[in-house]
């Protein structure tokens, strides 16, 4: 181990968990639930048992709702099938010593007829094509990947069964298992879109005024704290990025308050996306200027996501500008990640052509440390 990888190493206490580092899996999708039902199999518990060491995993985003629903092959956490499905990984993290949380999420706008009830139109914040398309799988003949439809607004009329939607995965959440959950309000899927200025030209309530733009955010994490204890409960946001191409014209107001708006609430922490080159937004010292605001604005535990080096997480840690980082491609390709950061490295690559669908090849086959050792060249 090297001094400068020293802050990631040691433990975190949160309201209610502490966690035994601070390098923390980030939500994966990889796009291998079962077609149709979107439940977990075995192959999934033992992804995720392998990946035990983080301080904390959250899943990867999984749909409260079949509206929630927008790429193929993606877990749901709604129904009694799906709850039993997932309790193959909860139980399988425990067992290897983890603690995993599920990240509740509902993409709005970006998602296409067939995933959606009865065949109908998704939902945003307002009328809105998203830019690019939508991952279907073998849904449609016409290609795994087809444009996205034009999405409705939401009516005030159903933002309350939204509300009771995320209440009910949060209850499903706890029964299978989880140890709490992350609200996904980022990466301009439904919430964010709400946030965001160029998705949300509502003139009600939840539309016009920032105030009024921050409502769902405020009131979705009201509806899970009813269900899950405050301390169980994490939020993600992403000031940049995103599928869609959506935006905000003043992400260093909208952000800062928003993180503002989650203080005070004795939530398990809040987790932040920097614009990056995976996000489609890039890099940019403007997006790390909000993401440290953001830190300041927030009371509790603040975690740091997006394209992060393992020297470059140490130091924002050292420095003040979170208390865990949240890892994505490096934890694919190395399953015991914090062990590799104790030693020094090395790490492996990551097989891009196997992230999303197919089987055990670029999920569960990346070797641990202990696996490779006896290939290394021993030290002088």
């Amino acid at each position: 181990m090297t001094n400068t990888h020293a802050p990631l190493l040691d433990p975190l206490d949160m309201a209610d968990i502490t966690t035994p580092n601070r390098v923390w899996m980030a939500p994966l999708t990889r796009s291998r639930s079962t077609a149709g039902d979107c439940e977990q199999t075995p192959l999934h518990a033992l992804y995720y048992a392998q990946r035990a060491g983080a301080g904390l995993i959250v899943s990867e985003a999984t749909q409260i709702s079949h509206e929630g629903q927008g790429y193929a092959w993606t877990p749901g956490i709604f129904t009694d099938d799906q709850v039993e499905s997932w309790k193959l990984v909860t139980d399988a993290v425990h067992n290897a010593g983890g603690r995993i949380f599920c990240q509740l999420w509902h993409v709005g706008a970006i998602s296409h007829q067939v995933f959606q009830p009865e065949g109908g139109a998704p939902v945003s914040a307002s009328v809105w094509t998203p830019e690019g398309g939508a991952f279907v799988g073998d849904r449609l003949s016409e290609g795994p990947t087809v444009p996205f439809p034009e999405a409705r607004a939401l009516e005030l009329s159903e933002i309350p069964r939204l509300l009771d939607d995320y209440r009910h995965a949060a209850r499903c959440a706890a029964r299978a298992g989880f140890d709490g959950v992350e609200v996904h309000a980022a990466n301009g899927y439904l919430i964010d879109q709400f946030l965001r200025s160029s998705t949300n030209r509502r003139d009600d309530e939840y539309g016009g005024s920032l105030e009024n733009r921050l409502r769902l955010l405020d009131e979705v994490v009201a509806a899970v704290t009813e269900v899950l204890p405050a301390g169980r409960v994490g939020v993600r946001l992403s000031p940049m990025g995103g599928p869609g191409g959506s935006s905000d014209a003043r992400p260093e107001e909208t952000y800062p308050e928003a993180a503002a708006k989650l203080a005070g609430r004795g939530l398990a922490y809040l987790h932040v996306v920097r614009p990056n080159g995976h996000t489609g937004s890039g890099g940019s010292d403007e997006g790390n200027a909000i993401v440290k605001d953001m830190r300041k604005r927030f009371d509790g535990v603040f975690v740091a996501n997006g394209e992060f080096s393992t020297e470059e997480a140490a130091q924002w840690i050292a420095d003040g500008h979170a208390d865990a980082i949240a890892f994505g491609r490096l934890f694919i390709a190395n399953p015991d990640l914090p062990a590799r950061i104790a030693a020094g490295g090395p790490y492996e690559e990551a097989n891009e052509d196997t992230f999303y669908g197919g089987g055990a090849e670029g999920y569960v086959d990346y070797p641990t440390l202990d696996r490779v050792s006896d290939t290394l060249p021993v030290p002088a």
